[in-house]
């Protein structure tokens, strides 16, 4: 109901404009919801946009537009759910709902269930989500925690919102870091045979997990003179269990784990196709990408062949992103940490010389996390093994709470993790806030009327729901799906722990203010308020489905 107001006013908004060409261009209409609802449920501020090219001021114009809208509205049959429509200085447009817009709402939210909020936006939009793929050279850190949670969340949101969404996990298994890693077992090995501490290859790996490694291995057997590529296949299999044992424990899954190795005679037909669309260049006895030089939006060419025969990370990278588009992708979402920023543009480039839209490939840089306790930062060095995981993480502070605290702020933002605030059951703590409000929901949904009753919210009179805090509560709840919806746009779900938290908080004020069941009450007014908190409780549940969070079934 809502929402068709709302886009109706931006129809209506956009054919009084229609009155003003070809004085002005094209201008995007977009309202907004005030901070503060003096202002009204919607504000529009184009009136200041076409001050400059009308040459008036921003003020005539409003007071001028005010009247085509309202008109308009007339028309659409929409002004009867519109309690007044406000100027205000320098040239605001503010609209006031009426309060029956808002009482319909919960009938709304009953009848749609889980459904609340779900568009078909997206709809017949193929998206590829590939995400973590972290190398499997060792256990996964916060830093892939926090991709992970960031992917999974936004996969579940873009699903909600329509589109077709797949989750990619993408495994290098060849290259410089996974001979590293076989070398570094292989040592290891050799110590529990030779019972003698041996040196760790240059820039090898350390942590105490290829000692556990070894052991097995040691207890398997090992042929003779086998080749370090026995290690490297051995390390990346136990390790790849790992990683998908910590993901499924994290609520992370994938529907394909695509392999580096399985690309092999995949690049020499990209790098053709590249040659015969004429973004190929041989210099220096090298093989380069005019990812530059043919205006592709790169600061410079890139190598793909070195002049030794050798394929850079660039090569295989561009046959992996053909394979997806190439499955039926029509956009690919990469997520990735903040020291692959300066790949961004080369990958685009390269997709663009294969005809494809730039916009067809997305990248989200995922800044790092910081551990926190006691106030102290807690020092992590992936080489030296001297880390906190992902299951350290989740056997500390849970997974519910891991993964809510890791959407708490935008992707291009650090991200200080505090472990001890995580574990607090105390208001403080983001997503104990959330969790409080829901389960107090639970307890008053168990409760009796003063005749020892079950009340019956089926025959509602959502009328009856007048006090401040009832109307606040309202409107928080008609701003659900748009929040969903700008969280798929900005390919960021951070924007729904925002929500939550603000609607946990617009419901302790009503809780502590106002008794939902209580013989004071009349009972129209306690079946009301019965019906208000179980939409509160749908749309809580639903936001955090979509986080990948877990709702507490118990009074906190």
């Amino acid at each position: 109901m809502i929402q068709k107001i709302k886009e109706g006013i931006v129809k209506v908004v956009e054919d009084a404009l229609s009155g003003y060409k070809p004085a002005i261009e094209e201008f995007p209409v977009y309202l907004e919801v005030p901070s503060d609802e003096k202002f009204g449920d919607f504000s529009l501020n184009i009136a200041m946009k076409l001050a400059k090219p009308l040459r008036k001021s921003p003020l005539a114009i409003a007071k001028d537009l005010a009247e085509k809208i309202r008109a308009g509205l007339g028309k659409e049959n929409i002004l009867d759910k519109i309690e007044r429509i406000d100027i205000k200085v320098p040239g605001f447009i503010n609209f006031f709902l009426k309060n029956e817009v808002y009482h319909q709402l919960l009938s709304q939210i009953k009848i749609e269930g889980v459904n609340f909020g779900r568009s078909n936006s997206g709809t017949a939009q193929k998206v590829l989500i590939e995400f973590v793929s972290a190398n499997p050279t060792g256990p996964l850190s916060i830093a892939h925690a926090r991709q992970a949670a960031v992917g999974d969340s936004l996969a579940k949101i873009l699903g909600f919102c329509g589109f077709e969404v797949k989750k990619e996990y993408y495994v290098n298994d060849e290259g410089t870091q996974i001979n590293l890693l076989g070398e570094s077992l292989k040592v290891r090995y050799e110590e529990l045979i030779s019972k003698t501490k041996l040196p760790i290859p240059e820039n090898g790996y350390k942590g105490t997990y290829l000692k556990k490694m070894a052991e097995r291995l040691q207890n398997s057997g090992v042929p003779k003179n086998v080749l370090i590529s026995f290690f490297s296949g051995f390390a990346v299999s136990e390790i790849l269990k790992e990683i998908k044992k910590s993901l499924e424990e994290f609520n992370v899954e994938f529907d394909t784990w695509h392999y580096q190795s399985s690309l092999a005679d995949k690049i020499p037909q990209v790098l053709e196709e590249l040659k015969n669309n004429g973004f190929i260049e041989k210099k220096d006895a090298a093989t380069w990408l005019k990812s530059c030089s043919a205006n592709l939006g790169d600061d410079k060419d890139r190598v793909l062949i070195k002049s030794d025969g050798t394929y850079t990370y660039l090569a295989p990278d561009i046959a992996y992103h053909k394979n997806k588009f190439e499955r039926g992708f029509s956009k690919l979402i990469n997520i990735w940490g903040p020291d692959h920023h300066g790949y961004i543009n080369r990958l685009k480039a390269a997709v663009m010389a294969l005809g494809y839209r730039e916009d067809a490939l997305s990248i989200i840089i995922i800044q790092l996390a910081s551990l926190f306790r006691n106030g102290q930062p807690v020092v992590m060095s992936t080489r030296e093994g001297e880390y906190i995981t992902l299951d350290e993480l989740v056997n500390e502070v849970g997974k519910d709470a891991s993964r809510f605290l890791f959407l708490m702020r935008k992707c291009d933002s650090h991200l200080e993790f505090d472990l001890e605030l995580a574990k607090k059951e105390t208001l403080e703590n983001p997503v104990y806030y959330v969790m409080y409000a829901y389960a107090r929901i639970l307890s008053i949904q168990k409760m009796k009327d003063a005749n020892g009753k079950t009340l019956d919210i089926s025959t509602a009179d959502c009328t009856f729901l007048k006090e401040k805090e009832e109307l606040d509560l309202l409107r928080k709840l008609s701003y659900f799906p748009q929040v969903i919806q700008d969280c798929a746009q900005d390919l960021d779900p951070h924007g729904l722990t925002i929500y939550l938290r603000q609607l946990a908080g617009c419901f302790h004020l009503f809780y502590d203010k106002h008794r939902v069941m209580s013989s004071n009450n009349k009972l129209e007014v306690s079946s009301a308020r019965l019906f208000l908190v179980q939409g509160i409780r749908q749309v809580i549940e639903i936001g955090l489905k979509l986080l990948g969070v877990s709702p507490l079934k118990e009074r906190m």
